[in-house]
């Protein structure tokens, strides 16, 4: 579990990519300071696992499943991530539930300068943002962000000064592919209230602005 803060922006040393999985080595000499074997890192916003560290970084594992999921394919040796050790009880949640499992990879469509922010528009799926609420929450490469419009093929967050300085958000430029994880309350609240008659059946949202008002939620 992580709360979408960024800790460190690590540096790709090097991606040993097969069939069965990926190894990838990271630089970070602050949040590999205190990793354990076993341990769980929010690599761009996607769970990983500690497999070996040392004084300068660690290592993760990545299953085929998260380099097809996640803009963790991409990654080169010298590309820059946001990082983020695992919430630990007792901690501030400063921004939200995060889980680190990543609903789908969006792509950057305008970055417009708005007073001391930068407004980043995004183009999704629309599995992906079926979940995306004006005002709410989001995960943009394991930042948490604000959704501050929603629209019929992309939504918008702003990025002050301080995310674009301590993350990689500063970096993104028209095309530039992000991570995103959805709240995930909102994904819990459609199956309980809308079920499927199977396990293996696909499900049609019928959640809307207009149910989610009646419902009181908004």
């Amino acid at each position: 579990m992580f709360t979408g803060l960024a800790e460190e922006i690590g540096t790709i040393r090097a991606i040993d990519a097969a069939k069965s999985g990926s190894h990838i080595k990271i630089r970070a000499p602050l949040v590999s300071s205190d990793l354990c074997l076993g341990d769980s890192v929010a690599v761009n916003g996607a769970c990983l696992t500690v497999v070996h560290r040392d004084a300068d970084g660690f290592i993760a594992d990545a299953v085929p499943e998260t380099m097809r999921r996640t803009n963790l394919g991409s990654l080169r040796p010298g590309s820059r991530v946001n990082l983020e050790r695992a919430l630990r009880l007792g901690d501030r949640l400063g921004g939200h539930i995060v889980a680190g499992h990543v609903d789908g990879v969006g792509r950057v469509v305008e970055v417009a300068p708005e007073g001391i922010s930068h407004v980043i528009k995004v183009e999704a799926d629309a599995s992906v943002l079926r979940y995306v609420v004006e005002k709410g929450s989001v995960c943009l490469d394991g930042v948490s962000l604000t959704v501050m419009g929603v629209f019929s093929d992309s939504f918008t967050v702003s990025i002050i000064p301080h995310t674009g300085l301590h993350t990689t958000l500063a970096d993104v430029a028209v095309g530039t592919r992000v991570n995103i994880e959805c709240d995930v309350l909102g994904k819990y609240i459609e199956k309980l209230a809308f079920p499927p008659k199977r396990m293996d059946e696909k499900q049609e949202s019928k959640v809307s602005l207009d149910w989610l008002a009646e419902q009181g939620f908004v």
